[in-house]
């Protein structure tokens, strides 16, 4: 298993060989790195390799963080103009934060950059500098409709950041029963998925990980979350006026510009709610298990154990992730 060190140098050395400038490859690899600390390789490193190959590809600009204007007092408009996800992501973030002291609440609808990847991260970052976010992406069509065999709609997650005590609340859920990155993990580790995660490319059920990848993905909560999933399609569609359902490309591929939207909602909280909302999360984790031997548990609290305990030693990493990265490293001129 690789250190974390051995991971910043190779995933730096990759990306800075690709052409992307420093700032740019440490915010993204910043991204992947944390996905893999939090216990989710789903939105990590396996990524990196289709990173450089859409950059090489031409479908990626890694130099651009993406233009900007404000159509109204607290709403900005931003044309990613196929810039890396975390690069155009910040970049609006950054803008709309310092208008929030002014307007209490403001909004980045994004067009046309690249995959944002794991939304707590960007959740983690508010909620940390004492505001509130809630984020919304969309992505190709993988998830079928409830009573339906093909894919229609995006895994659609939405991530929400509130400032608490010892660290952010942070809820980070796709609209799928599954993200179709942990479909990819699978594969790559050579296991099986449960049943009911996904159908085949003929509509069948399938516990085969590699066959889950070109069929579709089941909604979680049956009717409900594929109502839920379908709304923040339109929601995103609505303010961004981007690619919608099997029109929408370039999250998954190498070869297609990323034309899906995505929903930044930053919000100045109440004076002094930080503190009650802390009390009542340990309340939340304090009130009695059903399984003595399971504490109870609020959403980010295993991701944050996991990335304590990752931060001490060796990050692991299949050979089928990280050997393909280690050649690309050991192609760069770095």
């Amino acid at each position: 298993m690789p250190t974390r060190a051995e991971i910043e140098e190779a995933g730096m050395a990759a990306l800075l060989g690709a052409g992307v400038p420093l700032p740019h490859a440490r915010r993204q690899l910043d991204l992947l790195l944390e996905a893999e600390l939090r216990g989710l390789p789903s939105h990590g490193l396996l990524r990196l390799p289709r990173v450089i190959e859409r950059i090489a590809n031409g479908v990626t600009d890694p130099h651009t963080s993406g233009e900007a204007h404000w159509r109204g007092a607290a709403f900005l408009e931003v044309e990613g103009r196929q810039g890396l996800g975390p690069v155009v992501a910040m970049a609006a973030l950054d803008a709309i934060s310092g208008r929030v002291a002014e307007t209490g609440i403001a909004v980045a609808a994004i067009r046309n950059c690249d995959h944002l990847g794991m939304l707590a991260f960007y959740a983690e970052q508010v909620a940390a500098s004492g505001r509130i976010l809630i984020a919304l992406t969309i992505s190709e069509a993988l998830v079928h409709p409830w009573g339906g065999r093909s894919a229609m709609l995006g895994t659609n997650p939405i991530a929400i950041g509130v400032p608490a005590h010892p660290d952010p609340f942070v809820f980070d859920m796709a609209t799928s029963i599954v993200a179709m990155g942990r479909i990819h993990d699978h594969a790559a580790r050579g296991e099986p998925i449960p049943e009911g995660w996904a159908l085949d490319a003929e509509g069948n059920p399938t516990t085969d990980a590699a066959r889950a990848r070109d069929g579709a993905l089941a909604p979680f909560g049956g009717p409900k979350g594929y109502a839920l999933g379908l709304a923040f399609e339109v929601l995103v569609g609505s303010l961004t006026a981007c690619a919608l359902g099997p029109a929408v490309k370039g999250t998954l591929d190498s070869t297609a510009p990323c034309n899906k939207g995505d929903i930044f909602i930053v919000l100045e909280p109440a004076t002094g709610a930080a503190s009650a909302i802390s009390a009542f999360l340990e309340e939340v984790r304090q009130s009695p298990p059903a399984d003595p031997d399971r504490p109870v548990r609020v959403p980010g609290d295993r991701a944050n154990q996991t990335h304590a305990m990752r931060q001490q030693g060796d990050i692991p990493l299949p050979d089928a992730v990280w050997q393909p990265i280690l050649r690309l490293a050991g192609k760069s001129k770095v």
